[in-house]
């Protein structure tokens, strides 16, 4: 059953895999062997061995079927995958996993519609695991060469992408490398050379500056991801793209996966170049903006915002938030104000360095810091469960944004609260938001408690 999954893409895989072979200029996987000198000193004797720990096996983790929902069990992933996937505890694919993965792991393109929040970064991870695991490659591969790549937007969503797959690998013999700027280019180039990589996960412009220099090459990539599409475009990342699309094998000769938060004619117009026959899967945005995110709207006169947020962000209620702002210079202001009225914050830019963004995203993580100040852009790759408040100091101008912020809490089962203040600057955007979500939010003056 397992090799009939994945029968519809071995021809392809066959003849990338020749092409390896037959190009003798890549530098092999080095094997370190060197035999030890001998020692004078006198030998202690063999520690007694450890009794091999029981093989894990599905017994370990049984999932009840239940009416409506799939099982990963249902899905016949390797007994590595299953492993995984229990340590993380899931059971049920959500609904974009349900509908997508049956067709992907049968070798077929997708393009999927699909905000953060929905499970689509597991459903294209797990494809294409279980494809590297189920076509291995036998003959010699060469540093640098990798089979899979997975690009998005933002640094921060690289960075969650490949942590997930760190996470999805981790009983699987399969590599894992991230690139992005703004980190050290040869502490990259060093892990990348070290051994052959299975997937890489990075921003265009860090994967252009390796193949620009030659220390990457996609002419052996089976999967190619797009994550973000939409966002790619507003970034102005296209042409970036497009030269990354052309490095890797022909769209015949590869698996493409593309993801978008909306399908605009111009994202419609990349799927028809870059896929061939793709399945179609659309997940709407009021599945996100769902019953577990309380959604409220305070009318607040432009003067008195940070006063309320203040309020809000100290009241015992807020355990742990992120505070969205639409520009650089005000998220910069709000950090700046916030820890001058002693709350522990922490701010997400692209004018912040990455090491001091990647050290401020764990630390709040960790929980060592209770607020998060973001841009959109910066906010796309916040992952972390258990974030009790969203608050919006600017409604966003792209109604995508909202539902983007709003989903990074009640996550994971969890309920959480967004609220977004709204002024005689930005009220009118209202109307734009609850046309794509479908419902009215509700409109309400602030407590008092939080106008003091």
């Amino acid at each position: 059953m397992f090799s009939k999954l994945f029968g519809s893409k071995s021809s392809a895989k066959k003849s990338v895999a020749a092409k390896a072979a037959a190009d003798t200029s890549r530098k092999p996987s080095a094997k370190a062997s060197a035999s030890k000198p001998a020692s004078s000193k006198k030998s202690k004797p063999p520690r007694a061995k450890k009794a091999p720990k029981p093989a894990w096996s599905l017994d370990k983790f049984p999932v009840p079927e239940k009416e409506g929902l799939t099982r990963f069990h249902d899905l016949d992933l390797p007994l590595s995958m299953m492993h995984a996937i229990a340590d993380l505890g899931f059971e049920y694919c959500s609904p974009i996993q349900a509908a997508i993965l049956p067709h992907t792991l049968d070798g077929l393109d997708a393009v999927g519609k699909a905000q953060t929040g929905t499970g689509k970064t597991a459903a294209f991870l797990i494809t294409a695991i279980c494809d590297l695991l189920a076509h291995p490659i036998d003959d010699e591969r060469y540093t640098g060469e990798p089979r899979v790549v997975v690009i998005a937007p933002t640094r921060e969503l690289v960075m969650q992408i490949a942590k997930d797959a760190e996470d999805l690998t981790k009983h699987a013999d399969l590599h894992v490398e991230m690139l992005i700027g703004g980190m050290d280019y040869a502490a990259q180039l060093k892990r990348v050379q070290r051994k052959v990589v299975d997937i890489v996960v990075a921003t265009p412009g860090r994967l252009i500056d390796f193949m620009t220099r030659g220390d990457l090459r996609l002419d052996m990539v089976e999967i190619m991801v797009i994550d973000e599409a939409d966002r790619m475009l507003d970034m102005g990342f296209i042409p970036q793209v497009r030269r990354i699309v052309r490095a890797c094998p022909p769209k015949d000769q590869r698996q493409t996966l593309l993801f978008s938060a909306t399908f605009t004619e111009d994202v419609i117009r990349l799927t028809e170049q870059w896929t061939i026959d793709p399945v179609r899967i659309e997940m709407e945005p009021d599945r996100v903006a769902s019953d577990s995110v309380d959604q409220k709207v305070y009318m607040v006169g432009s003067k008195d915002k940070f006063q309320v947020l203040k309020n809000i962000l100290k009241s015992d209620d807020v355990t742990s938030a992120i505070v969205f702002a639409n520009r650089r210079d005000q998220t910069r202001w709000l950090y700046e104000r916030l820890s001058k009225s002693s709350i522990t914050c922490g701010m997400l830019s692209g004018e912040v360095a990455q090491q001091k963004r990647t050290s401020t995203l764990k630390r709040f993580k960790d929980g060592n810091i209770k607020v998060l100040v973001a841009t959109d852009v910066a906010g796309r790759g916040i992952h972390v469960n258990g974030i009790s408040h969203v608050i919006n100091y600017n409604l966003p101008e792209d109604p995508e944004d909202y539902v983007h912020r709003i989903g990074r809490t009640g996550r994971a089962g969890e309920t959480g609260t967004s609220i977004s203040l709204a002024c005689e600057d930005d009220a009118f955007m209202l109307l734009d938001i609850e046309e794509l979500l479908g419902e009215k939010i509700a409109c309400e003056q602030p407590p008092l408690e939080f106008m003091d």
